[in-house]
């Protein structure tokens, strides 16, 4: 079969522009409303993407008063989003730092269950500033201790998810057994951070393990995606780093005796979609209008750990000494090394930098007619560079329709992106192996 692209939905607020909410063709629908998430979703089944994502944050947002951005639980979301959608692959962060391990492996199993099988866990290690004390923490976690406590973590949640076989359940009223115990195992898990007996009290889902997603593109990131993660969304400004990282990261896989096929790697674009050029920059020099620096400066200073940076004048023109090492930054490293290159090679204006990052927080942001955005995932996906995208619309549900309406056909008819979905599992849309029961 001809190799395709994979389509995942990001869904953030009212879109992923961060002066998206106010917009004339943003929605008016509160973010607690699950109609909004029910209508996206099945939008996005309707273009027969592979599966939608929803991001979380355990600390209240720094840019809150100006940016709309509090919203549901995923998890919780996910299993309401799985009775209007019957296809659609349905993917929740979770937090693998401030989580404990049982709860989190049973309810995304149940989820899975719920779904009939469309179930994806993207797996984050919180680099927010302050979450700690969310938690019982007085310091922060350090970076690379996160991902240590990860690792870890990760054995225990697919131990558990192994716990039961997949005959385990025999339901036999004549005989009266509902399960063979002997097909139970407690994972009976004593380790550095975890102790977990086990086993999960429900039993195996659909996919033996919900599809794992990560988004870390750090050193320890890249390793722990090697091991582990079987989708990973990552963010590019340019189209030869993204080639760079999508070499990196298949080599990895390699070397950890995996097929490189049984990753995904899947670049954020934001699409800002126009019937015309002169149309597409027309809608960005509207959202441009509506952005707020300080809303801006409160993403940039979030991205370095919390730096103060408000010395910085908007018409001075920056160079990483304007900046902290992103080495030193105990939260997202490698979206601060992102920032911090683009920096060192465009010499931008803070008020420039603002801009760039307004869009999709340093993901590919492409403005222009179906036409071009069509051009720009062909070039990506044909040229070593990814495997599929994370559609990051800077305006829900506008953009989010439009791409459906004159993107997808595109692609379609490029004999890039399914016309019909054919299988009924996430792990089915994006061509994983399901994880026999250990």
């Amino acid at each position: 079969m001809t190799r395709q692209l994979h389509l995942n939905l990001f869904i953030h607020g009212r879109g992923h522009h961060e002066a998206s909410w106010r917009h004339p063709r943003s929605t008016g629908e509160a973010l607690t409303d699950i109609g909004y998430f029910q209508k996206l979703a099945t939008t996005a089944e309707r273009g027969k993407f592979d599966s939608m994502f929803l991001a979380d944050h355990l600390t209240l947002s720094t840019e809150l008063e100006h940016r709309a951005a509090a919203g549901l639980e995923p998890i919780t979301t996910l299993a309401a989003l799985a009775g209007a959608t019957s296809r659609l692959g349905l993917i929740a962060t979770a937090s693998a730092t401030f989580t404990e391990p049982f709860n989190l492996a049973r309810q995304f199993a149940s989820v899975d269950h719920i779904s009939g099988g469309r179930a994806g866990w993207n797996i984050v290690t919180s680099w927010s500033k302050g979450v700690e004390r969310n938690f019982g923490h007085d310091e922060p976690i350090p970076h690379d201790e996160r991902y240590v406590r990860a690792h870890e973590y990760l054995e225990v949640v697919t131990a558990l998810w192994d716990s039961w076989a997949d005959d385990a359940v025999v339901d036999d009223p004549s005989t009266g057994v509902y399960v063979d115990r002997s097909k139970i195992r407690e994972i009976d898990h004593r380790g550095t951070f975890q102790q977990v007996r086990g086993p999960l009290n429900l039993p195996r889902s659909p996919q033996g393990h919900p599809v794992l997603v990560q988004a870390g593109s750090s050193g320890p990131g890249r390793d722990f995606a090697a091991r582990f993660a079987e989708a990973v969304f990552t963010a590019h400004m340019h189209v030869g780093t993204a080639r760079e990282f999508y070499t990196d990261l298949k080599a990895r896989v390699r070397g950890r005796g995996r097929d490189e096929q049984s990753l995904l790697v899947l670049p954020g674009i934001s699409p800002i979609l126009g019937s015309t050029e002169a149309e597409a920059e027309q809608l960005r020099a509207e959202l441009q209008e509506l952005s707020l620096s300080s809303v801006g400066l409160a993403h940039l200073s979030a991205r370095f750990g919390g730096a103060d940076l408000s010395h910085l004048d908007l018409e001075q023109r920056l160079t990483t000494d304007d900046l902290p090492d992103p080495g030193s930054v105990q939260g997202a490293q490698s979206r601060a090394r992102l920032i911090a290159d683009f920096v060192r090679a465009e010499k931008p204006t803070l008020r420039e930098l603002l801009e760039k990052l307004a869009g999709a927080r340093g993901h590919f942001v492409v403005v222009g007619s179906p036409e071009k955005i069509a051009d720009v995932m062909e070039e990506w996906f044909t040229g070593g560079a990814a495997d599929g995208f994370n559609v990051m619309p800077p305006l829900l549900p506008a953009s989010l329709d439009d791409f459906v309406e004159y993107v997808v056909p595109l692609l379609q008819r490029r004999g890039l992106f399914r016309r019909e979905y054919t299988g009924t599992t996430l792990r089915d849309h994006y061509g994983l192996a399901r994880p026999a029961s250990t």
